[in-house]
């Protein structure tokens, strides 16, 4: 009874530390803690018991995201079911990976696996799944600046791997089968990664960026519910409120200004009503304005971007499964012409791999359209400042029911404003431009394939048991 209420207790606080710690609006510090009391519970207990506190800690903890995918996203429920009781069963058997590097002796890769076997999941997710890197516990430190810069070496894996090995090393350090040199092995090799990272973020946190900047403004304008067709009377009117909000940021020096995804619905024969005005203001005060709308053409539905005076335009890579099957995805790339302004689209910034693209392409500031859906609106902002610090480009996302988010290539928040569609809100922003490439926007996804080769290495150390002294 006693092991069974050791075992309780240390799923439940896991459970608890992961449900703070993560979802739509993380307490960033609790993610380090989260894992901890069931890594210190596994090589005391049976692998069965460590398999179900591991599984049912981190199922716990997840539960929370349940109505936001099925009733917010609308996946369907099998689709729910399989992600989180997938990755609860994969969290379950890695921490069980970890009990058996313990008990064998082999405290080294013990310290490693947890970080390097989830880091593994997120990344394999990312690469083969539907919703890219939106499944990473990455995310719970977007407001941590000296933390996530280690994005910019690794991509968003470096901080999975960093929030696990915290605790990943506590456990090895407080597990009854480590001798004290393996203890001092451990923590002092891994004292050097943190105090590494650290460093690291406190340096490229104070170095001066370029002085070239670009000043942006983001508007979302009061609409009805529903996307708007542009050639009906609430249609012409939001272009006409629109127009408005262009020219008071003009006043201000804006260069380019970004609107929210969706804000219209428009055809061959209707989208003048749109295009006319914007490219009039936009011609008449020699600024770039970034429409996003649903455009229909030739039969064929595309969530588009499209830049204003140039009418060039962008169609939305990945399109969300279920709410955007009416869409046709777009394959093409395209940046404001003459500018190394990329457009983008909401989601597509969920994806590292298009991001990153983009950067090798020359971009060093991102435009992007998005409607998010209120109560994720920091979680889903924070993913596309994620992005900028990766591959060193400025983000600047005009989402309406979400957040307007303008932020440079270390992650810091320029300006922002929550939106509404019973509201106006506009916000500008001096987004200072960076021409070098980071570590990542050179190699890619190195961290992500090499966590899969260390796991695999893990897995191997299972079969070997130090000999009796």
């Amino acid at each position: 009874m006693k092991r069974f209420l050791l075992a309780a207790s240390a799923t439940v606080i896991s459970a608890l530390l992961w449900h703070f710690g993560t979802g739509l609006r993380p307490l960033p510090g609790l993610a380090f803690l989260a894992p901890l009391p069931v890594l210190l519970l596994a090589p005391r207990v049976s692998a069965a018991t460590a398999f179900a506190a591991g599984a049912l800690s981190w199922l716990g903890g997840e539960l929370q995201i349940w109505p936001y995918f099925t009733e917010t996203l609308e996946q369907p429920v099998p689709v729910t079911v399989l992600l989180l009781g997938g990755t609860a069963l994969l969290f379950g058997g890695i921490v069980t990976v970890t009990r058996a590097l313990l008990v064998r002796g082999r405290p080294g890769f013990a310290v490693v696996a947890l970080p390097a076997g989830w880091v593994t999941v997120e990344f394999l997710l990312a690469v083969a799944g539907p919703f890219g890197a939106w499944w990473s516990i990455a995310y719970t430190q977007a407001d941590v600046l000296p933390v996530i810069q280690t994005t910019s070496l690794t991509g968003s894996w470096g901080v999975t791997f960093l929030i696990l090995l915290v605790p990943s090393a506590a456990a090895v350090l407080g597990a009854p089968e480590v001798t004290r040199a393996q203890r001092l092995r451990v923590g002092g090799a891994t004292a050097v990664v943190l105090s590494a990272l650290g460093a690291f973020g406190g340096w490229r946190l104070a170095t001066p960026q370029e002085s070239a900047t670009v000043r942006v403004g983001l508007v979302a304008v009061t609409q009805p519910p529903d996307y708007v067709p542009v050639e009906s009377a609430d249609g012409r009117d939001m272009v006409a409120r629109v127009v408005g909000e262009i020219e008071k940021m003009a006043d201000q020096g804006a260069q380019v200004v970004v609107l929210p995804e969706k804000s219209w619905r428009a055809d061959d024969s209707t989208i003048a009503a749109l295009s006319g005005p914007l490219t009039e203001v936009a011609t008449r005060r020699n600024i770039d304005v970034v429409a996003g709308l649903i455009h229909t053409t030739g039969g064929i539905s595309y969530n588009a971007a499209i830049d204003y005076p140039s009418g060039v335009q962008y169609a939305k890579h990945y399109l969300i499964p279920g709410l955007e099957d009416e869409h046709q995805p777009g394959t093409q790339w395209q940046s404001v012409p003459g500018q190394p302004w990329a457009l983008a689209v909401c989601f597509d910034l969920d994806h590292p791999d298009l991001v990153l693209a983009n950067r090798r392409r020359g971009a060093t500031l991102l435009l992007v359209p998005a409607l998010d859906f209120t109560n994720d609106h920091w979680l889903h902002s924070r993913m596309a400042v994620m992005r900028s610090v990766e591959s060193g480009m400025g983000v600047a996302r005009a989402a309406q029911l979400g957040e307007l988010v303008a932020s440079d290539s270390r992650g810091r928040v320029l300006a922002s404003a929550p939106t509404d569609i019973t509201v106006t809100r506009a916000v500008l922003a001096e987004i200072p431009l960076t021409s070098g490439n980071t570590v990542y926007a050179r190699f890619g996804n190195w961290f992500g394939w090499t966590c899969v080769v260390l796991f695999g290495a893990a897995l191997g150390g299972t079969a070997w048991r130090r000999p009796p002294a």
